[in-house]
């Protein structure tokens, strides 16, 4: 069975901030920093690492499982991606 890749189905802002809002409001610090990083992917890697100015590897290595991204990365991510945070 082929492993479903979630960041092909995410092709607008609009995808983008629903995924993550779920995610951020159903899972943990850790799982949102993954599904930031499955976003970047749809997205595209290189472009958000250009626009946050980190290093691509530096980027896919903060957003991995294994990560623990600086707020400043997660922010400027974030920004890339047409999003922001919002205190309710």
């Amino acid at each position: 069975m082929k492993e479903l890749d979630i960041a092909s189905y995410l092709k607008t802002e609009d995808d983008y901030r629903v995924f993550l809002q779920e995610v951020a409001e159903t899972g943990t610090a850790s799982d949102f920093v993954h599904a930031l990083g499955i976003v970047a992917r749809a997205k595209g890697m290189a472009q958000v690492a250009a626009d946050t100015g980190v290093t691509r590897t530096a980027l896919y290595q903060s957003l991995s499982d294994a990560g623990n991204p600086t707020f400043s990365t997660v922010f400027g991510v974030m920004q890339s991606l047409g999003l922001k945070f919002a205190i309710a």
